[in-house]
């Protein structure tokens, strides 16, 4: 079969005018970045805000594996289904990062024939809004150091800086470091950290919020630092939250993009689902239920880490109902949850496929707990035969969630009709959607909700410094009660130990930090190993990507 940038190469892409025209945008209302890409204006927002809205489906998975599953492309296959069986369908993701993408993880555009495009565009720069992300970031922190250079007036404590700098590239070096040094003229020496730009509160601030002046406000509300006296600091303290917006105006703005299918797609903003809340734009979200009567989404890694977010944070934020949820998998990572090597994923093994198929009814039941139907995707492999399809169709069933195959990688949404239909009738059923924990839940109760219910641990062991943040945070005086919480942890396991794979139980999961995200609105519980700053394998995907002297990209998938 062709690459993933051998079928992208040769798709026949509609003039993004054209796309814009299929969903009733006027020529005003969007504006053009190229052939194919565009931002979609305010205006348009303003003028679909009130009409009604369609299903909103949520598409998630089962916790990752070398084997892979194929989240993003069941997404964008699902979409370009639903409009094989009749249905008007549209697609909202999230933009890729750089960091997997030069990486190990890869892009997400989809792949094979499910593909957004163009595949290399969303890929690398796309419209820019993760340098805009990067440069608003870091112009806090370059304002905060420069104040306190300058004199300090509000007293901010150096070694209590919250904020830290960011990149959109894996680069452990920068993890911890040194800032300042070379003399007086050159600041106020400290310690400084990095993260990953999909890390940052500004991406999660720019994906919830509902508009500039929102936007605004909540870069505002950032804690940014402590002062000597153990008062807070905000970002509105160092009057920059306004710069910030600034650099923010068109990156706030949802882009469109289409299908190999030419089916319409949103794509914006990016956080990781295992170190962020893993989810696009509420704006992106809300604008596709205005344009069509089934809006797909994805939430990032398994269900244990983004669907919970989208559910517990983004819906509970945004006030978004899900109709359905579909959740993806492969016959092959099940087996590799079996305990099955790599290498021998394309033999036939049902002892192995039922032991693995643990970590799938895990997450069926998990879902549940939400209130709305589930239905499995199984993303199928040319390996997989009859008897492993039907063990996993009855694992399924027996679980309380429907069951398709689909086979849109190898051919586009004509393989995912069967999926497609038992969407569509998951969305007719009644959706009891309910959150996982109440909003007046204290920091602790919702950890624990979260690590016990839904991840299965049996208790949770808090480190001193987590004990010391949570007593913080509620001294601020914040209303706890508008804070969910966003759980970082390895998206390997469903503990938070990477090597424990299937269904762990009996496990403590290890709370090492909480940091309060007050602009975005929730808390970071850091648990485990996990990091905010993810570093280069050993042959990272950088090495085999190159263009020719025509400007021809290879080896980008």
């Amino acid at each position: 079969m062709k690459t993933d940038i051998q079928i992208a190469k040769e798709a026949q892409m509609l003039p993004i005018s054209e796309i814009a025209k299929k969903l009733g945008l006027k020529e005003n209302e969007y504006e053009p970045y190229g052939w194919y890409k565009a931002k979609i204006s305010d205006e348009f927002l303003s003028r679909k805000a009130s009409e009604e809205n369609g299903k909103l489906i949520l598409v998630t998975a089962i916790n990752p594996t070398p084997a892979g599953e194929g989240k993003t492309t069941t997404t964008v296959g699902l979409g370009m289904a639903m409009e094989k069986i009749g249905k008007k369908a549209i697609i909202a993701l999230r933009e890729p990062s750089l960091g997997p993408v030069f990486g190990i993880k890869g892009g997400a555009a989809g792949g094979g024939y499910a593909q957004v495009v163009p595949m290399e565009d969303i890929n690398l720069h796309f419209t820019g809004d993760f340098h805009a992300i990067t440069a608003a970031n870091n112009l806090l922190c370059a304002v905060l150091d420069n104040h306190i250079q300058q004199g300090n007036e509000l007293g901010i404590d150096q070694r209590r800086v919250l904020i830290t700098r960011v990149t959109d590239t894996n680069d452990r070096a920068l993890r911890n470091v040194i800032v300042g040094l070379g003399g007086k003229i050159n600041g106020v020496p400290r310690e400084d950290h990095f993260k990953i730009t999909v890390a940052s509160e500004v991406m999660a601030i720019l994906c919830l919020a509902e508009s500039l002046a929102d936007l605004k406000e909540r870069l505002g509300n950032m804690l940014v630092a402590y002062k000597y006296d153990g008062s807070p600091v905000y970002c509105r303290d160092l009057k920059v939250n306004g710069s910030m917006a600034v650099l923010l105006k068109d990156a706030i703005k949802p882009n469109l993009v289409q299908t190999l299918e030419n089916t319409p797609a949103i794509i914006h903003g990016g956080p990781f689902a295992n170190i962020a809340h893993g989810c696009n734009s509420v704006r992106a979200t809300k604008l596709a239920l205005k344009l069509a009567d089934y809006a797909i989404t994805e939430a990032g890694f398994g269900a244990d880490l983004g669907a919970e977010k989208f559910f517990d944070i983004k819906c509970r934020k945004a006030g978004l109902t899900p109709d359905a949820v579909v959740l993806v998998a492969t016959v092959r990572a099940l087996k590799y949850n079996g305990g099955i090597a790599k290498d021998k994923l394309s033999e036939e093994n049902t002892e192995a496929l039922e032991k693995g198929s643990c970590n799938l009814v895990a997450h069926i039941e998990n879902l549940s707990k939400f209130g709305i139907p589930v239905v499995v995707a199984i993303n199928r492999f040319g390996s997989d035969t009859e008897a492993e399809l039907d063990l996993v169709r009855n694992i399924c069933i027996n679980a309380g969630a429907d069951f398709a195959l689909s086979e849109v990688f190898a051919k586009g949404g004509d393989g995912g009709t069967d999926l497609a239909r038992k969407v569509v009738e998951a969305c007719e059923k009644k959706s009891e959607f309910k959150f996982l924990y109440p909003d007046d839940a204290s920091i602790c109760e919702k950890i624990e909700t979260v690590a016990k219910e839904y991840y299965g641990a049996k208790d949770v062991k808090y480190d001193a410094s987590a004990i010391k943040a949570i007593k913080e945070i509620e001294n601020l005086g914040i209303d706890v009660s508008a804070l969910p919480i966003c759980m970082a942890k390895t998206q390997y396991s469903l503990s938070d130990d990477a090597s424990l794979l299937g269904r762990p139980t009996g496990f403590t999961l290890n709370v090492r930090d909480v940091t309060l995200n007050a602009g975005a609105g929730f808390v970071v519980v850091l648990t485990g190993a996990v990091m905010t700053m993810p570093g280069l394998s050993k042959q990272p995907s950088a090495y085999s990507i190159d263009i020719d002297e025509n400007g021809n990209i290879t080896g980008l998938f």
